[in-house]
């Protein structure tokens, strides 16, 4: 089991008592985007002594009936050079992700748009590889433009700040994901009992990214039910992925899902998006969730997996190791080790189901992370 390198901010100090008196009473931040759960969890729970007061700006309506309501905040408007010039509303930009469709040259004008109106900009570096591409050219010449122009620079784990410091001389601040589930939820999901005579393993397929590769990792596992008594598969998917007819539909991992589900190899379970609430209940059922990715960077899944006491079989490729506990297996894009999954497996029963994460942990280490923020854009602005 790998514990989390990121325990607590790091790099160019953020958080020492000695500052100059407060200029800034109030920094409107221009978040990309602003709805989204990393970015709300980014607010402290209450107003921080001696701290500026971050106001984040709402992201605007694109207005695309296509979209569904949880992704109203893409595209992303706020990246379009002209609203920039438009819009002296604001004093950061901070931009988390969301330029996938743009292109270098339209990031540029961007900056440029910014550089012109006086505005510093901030990038949290969540994706050093998109999950979303399959071909990693475009998302390199992208980074290629943001972070060397960036004022600021945030990343979640020491492993990637040293693979922005290899690629481009830049010192990332490591600041920790902060909790995915409300606390209130946590709190209720610590107090329920726990069935200790079956081992539930799930894998989530939702909607496939380009880096999920789930139909080897699910091969392993259901072949290691055969000699394993007591170990349960789950597996949930989105009906565009596994429906016959959805947008995208993987004929071969649908038929192989469904054969195993008749021999009664796994649970199946089809649906459309889950809610959050449905989320959690799912992902609490579970005693581990393994990650079938084979390239990312980062997960928010596990970060909800820690705070609902579900423990994590995760890939060696990205920085899952560093972001949190996890139990690892081999699988990246240079191939998959089925002995290595099952290994990971038997490590995570033997060690028993974790605990959710401590609360106080959790809202303390959200303070951190506020405070450091708030920091951040402060100095930028003096």
């Amino acid at each position: 089991m790998r514990n989390s390198d990121a325990t607590g901010p790091s790099g160019p100090a953020l958080l020492e008592h000695d500052r100059t008196p407060e200029k800034f009473p109030r920094i409107r931040v221009a978040s990309i985007p602003e709805d989204h759960v990393y970015v709300r969890h980014l607010a402290p729970e209450r107003d921080l002594p001696g701290m500026p007061v971050v106001q984040r700006l709402r992201d605007p309506d694109p207005d695309d009936p296509v979209r569904p309501a949880q992704s109203r905040w893409w595209p992303p408007v706020m990246l379009e050079a002209e609203w920039v010039r438009e819009h002296p509303e604001f004093d950061v930009m901070h931009l988390q992700f969301g330029f996938d469709a743009r292109t270098p040259e339209q990031l540029q004008k961007w900056i440029d748009a910014l550089r012109e109106t006086g505005r510093p900009l901030v990038y949290t570096v969540h994706d050093l590889r998109n999950p979303h591409h399959l071909d990693r050219r475009l998302h390199d010449a992208q980074l290629d433009v943001i972070v060397p122009q960036a004022d600021a620079l945030i990343t979640l784990t020491r492993g990637a700040a040293a693979e922005i410091r290899e690629r481009w001389g830049r010192e990332a601040h490591v600041l920790p994901h902060p909790h995915v589930v409300d606390f209130a939820t946590m709190a209720e999901h610590a107090e329920r009992p726990r069935n200790a005579s079956t081992f539930r393993v799930g894998v989530h397929v939702k909607s496939l990214r380009a880096s999920m590769d789930p139909l080897p990792v699910i091969r392993a596992i259901c072949a290691a039910t055969e000699q394993w008594p007591g170990l349960e598969v789950q597996v949930n998917g989105h009906r565009d992925v596994l429906d016959a007819d959805g947008e995208r539909y993987d004929a071969p991992l649908a038929e192989f899902l469904q054969t195993a589900a008749a021999h009664g190899s796994l649970d199946l379970r089809i649906h459309d998006f889950l809610s959050d609430a449905e989320l959690w209940e799912y992902l609490s059922s579970l005693d581990v969730s393994v990650l079938p990715y084979r390239f990312g960077t980062h997960s928010g899944w596990l970060e909800a997996c820690r705070d609902l006491g579900t423990a994590v079989v995760a890939p060696t490729c990205g920085y899952f190791r560093d972001q949190g506990p996890v139990f690892e297996y081999t699988h990246d894009e240079h191939g998959f080790d089925a002995e290595s999954l099952t290994r990971a497996l038997r490590r995570a029963r033997d060690a028993g189901r974790p605990d959710t994460a401590s609360i106080r942990t959790r809202r303390a280490e959200r303070e951190r992370v506020a405070a450091a923020h708030s920091l951040l854009y402060e100095r930028l602005l003096r």
